[in-house]
């Protein structure tokens, strides 16, 4: 039986160009969704996949990630003596979500090179790797694809990760899988290679990765012998490949509400979908909708 998986990475150290001026002082994984932060989102989603400890690759500016998932007694002793005590239990239960520890990647060398960063930590175990700019809302009818992607594991034995469907013309922002002839539906699907951001005549299908991931410790291996590539980087995707062609890499179709929040149209997507599911503003903002329409 294949361990069962409590540990995931969360690459956190980067500089978030997509959301600057944003992003110049605050990290980009900050962004909120109403008043939650995306990381929060994603931390969640970690703990009802259960996983038990969060890995976040941090950088220099990042702190604030790390402040977040902390306890803050002061600060709940004052929304306690405010009589904010729902409040104060609210924050009480985020700093007590899961074990959150973080190692630096001190210089940008790639998403495998931060996941490497993880090593010393993740041992010999299989693990979740989250990117920290998408997020899975619990508001979809269907278990977030990490929850999913866990349970699949648990069969497959293998590494697997979450895929969408792009339009041709997005391939050169995703990282695209080859599954052949094969169709996915609810199952998870074998995959013959990967190609990182291709060119829309050489993208080998439909179906991009997404930022989610659950791998077997093997992978580090085959990340340890990438050789790095523009500007010293190590690609995750180079050592999914490796794997693919071991034919141990497998693909599950993700479902539901995704947002990229590096994305505007996306970012402002998620605030209006969380705000109609919001009793004491949905109205407002039904009636603000429908007041563009006419």
């Amino acid at each position: 039986m294949p361990q069962r998986i409590k540990k995931a990475v969360i690459p956190v150290a980067g500089l978030g160009t997509r959301s600057l001026p944003f992003s110049k002082c605050i990290p980009k994984e900050m962004l909120p969704v109403l008043e939650t932060p995306a990381i929060q989102f994603i931390v969640e989603e970690c703990t009802a996949a259960g996983i038990e400890q969060v890995i976040l690759v941090t950088s220099k500016a990042k702190t604030a990630i790390e402040d977040h998932f902390d306890l803050n007694v002061s600060l709940d002793s004052w929304l306690k003596t405010r009589g904010k005590t729902a409040l104060a239990e609210k924050m009480e239960r985020l700093g007590r979500l899961c074990e959150v520890i973080s190692v630096r990647q001190k210089e940008p060398l790639g998403l495998g090179h931060a996941i490497l960063c993880a090593r010393p930590i993740l041992g010999n175990e299989p693990f979740v790797v989250c990117l920290g700019d998408e997020i899975f809302p619990p508001w979809t009818q269907r278990p977030p694809i990490l929850t999913q992607l866990v349970e699949a594991f648990e069969t497959q034995k293998a590494s697997l990760v979450g895929v969408v469907q792009v339009e041709r013309s997005e391939s050169r922002s995703y990282g695209i899988i080859n599954i052949g002839q094969a169709t996915l539906s609810d199952r998870p699907v074998k995959i013959l290679s990967t190609i990182e951001k291709p060119a829309p005549e050489k993208a080998p299908s439909h179906w991009a990765i997404i930022g989610r991931y659950v791998f077997a410790p093997e992978i580090l291996d085959e990340l340890a012998r990438v050789k790095a590539g523009t500007g010293g980087e190590i690609q995750l995707t180079d050592g999914m490949d490796k794997l693919a062609a071991k034919g141990a890499l497998f693909a599950l179709k993700a479902e539901g509400s995704r947002y990229d929040m590096g994305n505007p149209f996306y970012f402002v997507k998620a605030q209006i979908d969380a705000a109609l599911r919001r009793p004491e503003i949905a109205p407002q903002i039904q009636a603000y909708l429908e007041s563009l329409c006419r």
